[in-house]
């Protein structure tokens, strides 16, 4: 059963919230859902990224590999993919791109030779340190409509349940 939104149930920016109600759960609203409300705010940040950070033509995640490399050195594959929040596949995926384009190296590690080390080149390095001092706008820009003092709670509580 679907019906127009009340003016009590329109969002904060006057948009009519088009709610659906079920016989089960007639209060269930999209626009409370934390799948939701963190989905569309990850979409703003990645607008926001491809906007301020496009000319360097490199992913979220590429970008998080080169700057943790920049910060820690050369630092094994896999543990490269747990620092960045990445599975192996796509950590494999990322580093082999970023492999192509010049940025990375990878070498075996000379304590074990089954993990792969992988460290900036300087072409890597230089792109890493100009994308790094670049970056800090992306998140200025999506925190933009919030307080100061807003965003820092934000910031703390996704670092709770991330």
């Amino acid at each position: 059963m679907t019906r127009r939104a009340t003016a009590a149930e329109t969002a904060p920016d006057g948009a009519d919230t088009d709610r659906t109600t079920t016989p089960d759960d007639p209060d269930f609203r999209l626009e409370r859902q934390v799948g939701h409300l963190v989905r569309r705010a990850h979409q703003r940040n990645a607008e926001i990224f491809n906007a301020v950070m496009g000319r360097f033509s490199v992913t979220p995640t590429q970008f998080a590999a080169l700057v943790t490399l920049l910060d820690r050195g050369p630092t094994p594959q896999n543990q490269l993919g747990r620092l960045t929040g990445m599975d192996p596949a796509t950590i494999f995926g990322v580093v082999g791109r970023l492999t192509k384009r010049g940025y990375v190296r990878q070498s075996a590690v000379s304590e074990d030779a089954r993990l792969v080390a992988i460290s900036l080149t300087r072409e890597g390095e230089a792109a890493a340190r100009e994308m790094r001092a670049t970056a800090e706008e992306v998140s200025t820009r999506t925190l933009a409509p919030l307080t100061p003092e807003e965003a820092a709670t934000l910031l703390a509580l996704l670092a709770r349940i991330g």
